[in-house]
């Protein structure tokens, strides 16, 4: 079964509610019904009260056809840019090509306050996660990407929570977003064959976490849904485009060789880097290589900020661009203090059948 391709056409905003990248999707002769996703990131906090996330969402999703997704991530601490980056269906013709991107998005079901960051949002994201790379036909080694944007828990939906007999997962709503990320990234490692739903569950009750996570997995929360939205990205040979992707991981916040590795194979490709998804945390540990670092000791500025700051300025450097995806908090998202990176990127036709 062939599939079309898809292109990803990056865009800077001005601010959260900016509607102009929609020009750029029409310079690109592309239009909102070929959109499958909408990805950005905002100039908030990316905590729990990060109305940027909120306001860009609602902006955009009455214009998108119905089984979008929109995926907004705050924070854009350092020489981050805020931007967004469309995911557009690409029928065209593309001789030259052996393989291509491939994409398909969905959600899971609402989930209540007491499910969050539970065994039922693992398996809702895993379900969730299994059915489109069915539907993309992929093999799970294809799949480069699992990009999940899932609820947190506010006082609100804590109140409700009570009130319906049960318990949250935490007390804390800033708590909740890593509760949240963890249970998603479980799901998607355990879709993806990273690990059984056995070990994912053990780890999300604390035991043996540090070895089980996802190399393809960048889940963040925010208060804008209730549900999760996914976007599965993969190589296909059922399909001919420019786009391709290759992932690893960061062992940790300063780890320039890895990511050196993953650019070396889009230079050999001829390639021409279009995005990089990156997960980035503080080390639990309280070290990086030894040293100690202060990011979890920090009472005026959130760990996750100072993660996306030092993440987003190596990953610049390298890139050539500040308008890149780096989210904070990669719980089970790649090795503990590290995270996953997945670099997008289009190489020329007379280059294609070297492709990854």
């Amino acid at each position: 079964m062939s599939h079309p391709t898809v292109d990803l056409i990056r865009a800077a905003t001005g601010d959260p509610g900016d509607l102009s990248p929609l020009a750029a999707l029409a310079e690109a002769g592309r239009a909102v019904s070929d959109v499958l996703a909408v990805v950005g990131k905002t100039e908030g906090n990316g905590c729990v009260n990060d109305f940027s996330r909120t306001l860009a969402a609602s902006r955009w999703e009455p214009l998108l056809p119905a089984g979008t997704v929109t995926v907004f991530s705050g924070g854009t601490e350092g020489v981050l840019s805020p931007h967004v980056n469309l995911v557009v269906t690409d029928a065209g013709a593309h001789p030259g090509h052996d393989r291509g991107l491939v994409a398909a998005v969905g959600r899971t079901r609402d989930l209540a306050p007491a499910e969050v960051g539970r065994e039922p949002q693992v398996r809702a994201v895993r379900e969730t996660v299994s059915r489109l790379v069915g539907e993309l036909d992929l093999a799970p080694d294809d799949v480069h990407l699992a990009l999940v944007k899932c609820p947190l828990l506010t006082s609100e939906r804590l109140a409700a929570c009570r009130a319906d007999g049960a318990e949250p997962v935490t007390e804390d709503t800033y708590a909740s977003m890593g509760a949240s990320r963890a249970a998603a990234s479980l799901g998607i490692a355990v879709a993806l064959g990273e690990c059984t739903e056995e070990a994912a569950l053990a780890a999300l009750r604390g035991e043996d976490a540090a070895a089980v996570w996802s190399s393809r997995a960048s889940a963040s929360a925010g208060a804008e849904l209730t549900g999760c939205h996914v976007l599965v990205l993969g190589t296909s040979r059922s399909a001919a485009g420019p786009l391709r992707a290759v992932h690893g991981t960061m062992r940790d916040a300063i780890d320039l060789e890895s990511l050196s590795g993953l650019f070396a194979q889009v230079d050999a490709e001829g390639g021409e880097v279009v995005q990089v998804f990156a997960k980035a945390e503080a080390d639990p540990s309280g070290l990086v290589r030894g040293a100690r670092h202060t990011m979890l000791t920090d009472s005026d500025v959130p760990a996750t900020r100072h993660a996306r700051a030092a993440v987003g300025g190596l990953l610049a450097g390298l890139a050539g661009t500040t308008a890149l995806y780096v989210s904070g908090g990669a719980e089970h998202q790649g090795p503990p203090g590290g995270g996953s990176v997945t670099v997008v990127y289009r190489v020329p036709a007379d280059r294609a059948p070297a492709a990854s």
